[in-house]
């Protein structure tokens, strides 16, 4: 069983909310809007909020499309990580990150939800964290283009109602709205 012991604090995780990551995701402004909400409650209760940003051959590092969207802005002091893996602990810093800063539960927004959004859950549950999903502060593309016959809205529904139940020994995921949350005084 690997759980993460004696770690009280809450972080938030902003996933890839990159230019060419949400140009043609669904509801993209209403979803950016909601993380937004989630980022200023954050930073109102002094919750870490760390930003995940992506790269690989198709979002080159450094590339307009790889910056994140102009509506959400990090602030002085706020970690970022890079990734090349969906999982976003996956062969980056993000788990000493949030050893610094005690965290044994995340909140997690972004995108691509059937991508890196679903990797990040699991990698958090696996390694020991409870990871909520922020039901509407997700997005990710319509598949038919794929050739598989999912809508993005059915995609987000899907992991919304898997991820509410989700748990293993010693630690839960769960879901939650953005008007919804509240940290702890």
């Amino acid at each position: 069983m690997t759980e993460i012991a004696d770690r009280p604090n809450q972080a938030v995780l902003v996933v890839d909310v990159q230019r060419d990551v949400v140009a043609n995701a669904h509801d993209a402004d209403a979803v950016i809007a909601n993380i937004n909400t989630v980022v200023d409650k954050a930073r109102d209760a002094d919750v870490a909020v760390i930003w995940v940003q992506h790269y690989d051959d198709d979002l080159p590092r450094d590339s307009d499309g790889w910056e994140y969207v102009d509506e959400l802005q990090r602030a002085e002091g706020e970690p970022l990580v890079h990734k090349a893996y969906g999982d976003s602990f996956e062969a980056t810093e993000l788990e000493s990150i949030l050893a610094d800063r005690d965290v044994g539960h995340v909140l997690v927004t972004g995108a691509q939800t059937d991508y890196c959004i679903r990797a990040t859950l699991h990698g958090a549950v696996t390694r020991g964290y409870n990871a909520t999903l922020v039901s509407d502060a997700h997005t990710t593309d319509d598949l038919h283009p794929m050739g598989l016959d999912l809508a993005a809205a059915d995609v987000i529904a899907h992991t919304n109602m898997y991820w509410r139940g989700a748990a293993a020994p010693g630690r839960r995921g769960g879901l939650i709205t953005a008007a919804e949350l509240d940290f702890p005084d």
